[in-house]
């Protein structure tokens, strides 16, 4: 098996738009910002693992409608598409959260009005610490190269909460 460097800011503007992040007031809010518009998502958030073994929402978009904050506020590793990524140490990706039968997505998602989502770990090395997911309107099947994309975001910004 190759080894594959990590993706650098010269090969992807994005990531470099990140290290500058982590040095801003809130440097959560402005990865997400980031993240959301490189992408051309409608919805993003990010999840960090507290001492209590909760994944904590950090930041997110506006105009999440307050019951949807409230649901995704705390979330158990385990359950639903971040709590799954960061069991998974992998990507949890819906093409269509009103339609998935996988199981991966909780009815409270299905709330929300959004379709293809996508969510990866926050790795810290090998160890997850938290969740970094995006989401659209309409249905999104994600290409390869954007989930690495958002895997190495991931770990950028999993730099932040060390």
């Amino acid at each position: 098996m190759s080894y594959d460097p990590p993706m650098s800011a010269k090969t992807n503007p994005l990531l470099g738009e990140l290290d500058a992040a982590a040095r801003e007031r809130d440097p959560y809010g402005a990865a997400l910002t980031r993240i959301v518009a490189h992408f051309a998502a409608e919805s993003g958030t990010i999840h960090v693992l507290s001492p209590a073994g909760l994944l904590e929402l950090v930041a997110h978009t506006p105009g999440m409608p307050p019951p949807v904050l409230e649901l995704i506020r705390r979330i158990p590793i385990g359950k639903g598409m971040a709590g799954l990524a960061v069991e998974r140490r992998a990507p949890v990706t819906a093409c269509n959260l009103q339609t998935d039968t996988s199981g991966d997505v909780r009815p409270g998602a299905k709330t929300i009005g959004l379709k293809g989502s996508l969510v990866v770990p926050l790795l810290a090395g090998p160890e997850p610490v938290g969740a970094l997911g995006i989401a659209n309107r309409e249905e999104r099947t994600f290409a390869e190269a954007e989930i690495e994309l958002l895997l190495e975001a991931g770990r950028r910004v999993a730099r932040f909460a060390g």
